[in-house]
């Protein structure tokens, strides 16, 4: 690559000119591009060349020249190791600027859909001739100590327990004595489980020679109720002396009202293993978004953030606009968190979930809050909607929630030919969002507004509240 502007190993001085979607600075040395982990907008640094492809390159920051007025120090003292968090380094105003361009930018480049307020593109029309009103990202007041759920692996070092998060890029784990997005609950549930376990003389499980026992500890904690879970993921069918195990998460964490055991034998990088079992205290641990209460299983999944999800879903209820007759049908429901938040205020919610497991918590979840209007059912949502069709279902609105990588094709297919009045899309990928908005615009809805939410802070995620309309 030696007729490329840049070399590996040279240093060059870089004009920091936007952020990447892992948090890298987007610099430019003589025209070419530069991803430099560290570097902020709007900064001169100079830096070092250690990757070349043909159309970009990775480099180390050597030292910040000119500093952005939005660098600010972070709080946590492993941040530069751990790849827990990208953004500490970024004032939290800067951070929620960021996320709102993220979402933009995608919008303009891969939806080709005119936002306003940004330089006009050559699209078909999307809502109005000055295009989709994308509104500043809702943020947090105090934007920490907000997960309420860690998922910590284990390993040794020095012939020791340690837990933490991995470091950026890798399998090596930073051992962690506190993580400053965590619950204070997770991180005192993990310090202690190192103590017993080290007590106790128990081995962390190492993926490359596939021995050893502990690999992960998950830890959930309901914000509203105070209640804990504790689950031991081992690599092995049983726990040795598990009940001084049990008596001592006990005896140093009153709060916990679940302790259980997840099997996973395989060689994996997926966290869980296909049996839990129960070690001591109930199946479940109850928490609220709103007024709805949920019960929050080993593996089911519950949004980790639950003071922005209330933030979240209340937009997506804002943006379905019931006045109290409407049938919504809540594509992607997962353990009917958004199906039950809607069905407060709707005539009939119909929620669908390919994970069987899914529907039956979420069953489960809705005859806890008494609630009746809403039907849950598994299968693929592009095929499980035409049959509600054939039986009479007519969705006023449709919600669709879907994981990254969007919505299938055959379901925004479905939605058009269905043409409810209103879609709301949640969105956890601004990429995949702009992919499936575009879908829909041609098809004959318009794009009303976009709200992002932070769900993540000082990461580079960024989630979404989209209001459809039929045109």
């Amino acid at each position: 690559m030696a007729d490329l502007p840049v070399q590996i190993g040279q240093q060059y001085e870089a004009e920091i000119i936007g952020i990447s979607h892992d948090g890298e600075g987007v610099g430019r040395v003589n025209g070419f591009t530069l991803f430099v982990a560290g570097a902020l907008p709007g900064e001169r640094a100079l830096v070092r060349v250690e990757h070349l492809k043909k159309q970009y390159g990775y480099a180390a920051l050597v030292e910040v020249l000119e500093v952005s007025p939005d660098r600010v120090k972070p709080d946590c003292g492993i941040y530069e190791e751990c790849g827990g968090c990208q953004l500490q380094h970024l004032s939290y105003e800067a951070q929620l600027r960021v996320k709102r361009q993220q979402v933009v930018d995608n919008l303009q480049r891969i939806g080709k859909l005119q936002v306003a307020g940004e330089p006009t593109i050559n699209s078909s029309p999307t809502s109005s001739a000055e295009g989709i009103v994308v509104h500043p990202t809702r943020g947090m007041t105090d934007p920490w100590r907000y997960r309420n759920k860690a998922q910590v692996p284990f390993g040794e070092e020095q012939g020791g327990l340690i837990g933490g998060f991995y470091a950026q890029g890798s399998h090596r784990i930073i051992n962690m004595d506190e993580c400053l997005i965590q619950h204070e609950s997770n991180d005192e549930v993990v310090a202690r489980v190192k103590e017993i376990g080290a007590r106790l003389g128990i081995r962390a499980y190492n993926e490359e020679r596939n021995d050893g026992l502990l690999r992960h500890v998950v830890v959930k904690v309901g914000f509203r109720t105070g209640e804990i879970m504790v689950v031991l993921v081992t690599n092995g069918t049983e726990i040795p002396r598990v009940a001084e195990w049990v008596a001592g998460i006990r005896a140093a964490l009153p709060g916990v009202k679940s302790i259980c055991h997840n099997i996973n034998v395989k060689q994996t990088n997926v966290i869980f293993g296909d049996e839990t079992r129960v070690l001591w205290g109930n199946e479940v641990i109850y928490d609220y978004i709103g007024d709805v209460k949920f019960a929050i299983s080993a593996r089911s999944f519950y949004q980790v953030n639950p003071v922005q999800t209330e933030v979240l879903y209340g937009k997506a209820l804002e943006y379905a606009a019931l006045t109290g007759g409407e049938t919504v049908v809540d594509a992607y429901c997962g353990i009917g968190t958004i199906s039950l938040f809607l069905a407060q205020k709707a005539g009939q919610v119909y929620g669908v979930e390919i994970v069987e497991e899914a529907i039956a918590d979420a069953r489960k979840n809705a005859e806890l809050n008494g609630m009746t209007n809403v039907h849950f059912e598994a299968g693929p949502a592009e095929v499980v909607l035409p049959e509600w069709t054939r039986q009479g279902v007519r969705p006023d609105v449709i919600v669709v929630d879907p994981p990254r990588k969007g919505c299938d094709p055959a379901l925004l297919a479905t939605i058009l030919e269905l043409q409810p009045r209103r879609v709301v899309y949640v969105s956890c990928s601004a990429s995949t969002l702009a992919r499936d908005l575009r879908v829909l615009v041609d098809g004959g809805y318009g794009v009303a507004e976009v709200t992002p939410v932070d769900m993540f802070p000082h990461t580079m995620h960024v989630e979404c509240v989209i209001q459809l309309t039929i045109k």
